[in-house]
């Protein structure tokens, strides 16, 4: 499959503007400059983005920003790369980042599987958290969901050897995909055992509004933990 047809197929998020608040667009012509990454730049060297070698993981779809505010406030020795398509939830990142002054995140607004092939070099990324993607609940929709084998295959390669693909959904038939997926990446295994979904980790340190509105509704969280192994010493 050539990068155009995969395009064709999936994109990771719908851009959706929006409107941003007062305090957001402030935030976001002071911060923008200093924190947001560009496509345009081509290939992201982390120690140069960031001014340190640190372990880096990546966000995909960060929605208001505020589990990702946690995570790298508590972890301020790893660097994170975000990416989202909802200008509001950039300017609320941003904002969250001036208010608490953290500055161990940058940002892309820009499709992820743009940013992936294009920005992100392979075997460079400790981990890849995506958190309750658009499950496409209806079944003529379920090619347009973000997790699909193409997609984990790009994934995995830009993972280190023991780097992490860490997944979280509140609906179950998508969990179940994309457990279904992941297992079938030869360059993965399950941290938690064949088919088995992993307890809630630290790696989201706050339940989140979206969250909270499927726990309302009665629907379980399903996360999926899987590593990177070294797959040329498995075949040789």
């Amino acid at each position: 499959m050539t990068d155009i047809e995969f395009h064709r197929k999936i994109r990771s998020y719908v851009r959706r503007d929006g409107r941003m608040t007062e305090a957001q667009k402030l935030a976001y012509h002071e911060y923008w400059p200093s924190f947001g990454l560009t496509i345009d730049n081509g290939k992201i060297n982390f120690e140069q983005v960031f001014q340190r070698k640190a372990p880096t993981i990546l966000e995909i779809g960060f929605g208001s920003g505020q589990s990702l505010l946690s995570t790298a406030r508590l972890q301020a020795d790893i660097n994170f790369v975000a990416i989202e398509m909802h200008l509001p939830g950039i300017g609320a990142l941003l904002l969250g980042m001036q208010r608490q002054k953290i500055n161990n995140i940058r940002v892309y607004y820009a499709d992820a599987v743009e940013v992936m092939e294009q920005c992100i070099p392979e075997n460079s990324l400790d981990g890849i958290q995506i958190f309750f993607p658009d499950p496409w609940r209806k079944r003529k929709h379920h090619k347009r969901r973000l997790i699909q084998t193409e997609f984990a295959t790009l994934l995995s390669s830009r993972l280190k050897v023991g780097g992490t693909v860490h997944l979280a959904t509140d609906w179950e038939d998508y969990a179940l995909h994309m457990m279904k997926v992941l297992s079938e990446i030869p360059t993965l295994t399950n941290l938690v055992g064949d088919k088995q979904f992993a307890d809630r980790s630290g790696g989201r340190p706050i339940i989140t509004k979206f969250e909270q509105r499927g726990l309302r509704s009665g629907r379980q969280i399903y996360e999926l933990q899987f590593s990177k192994n070294d797959f040329s010493r498995n075949i040789s």
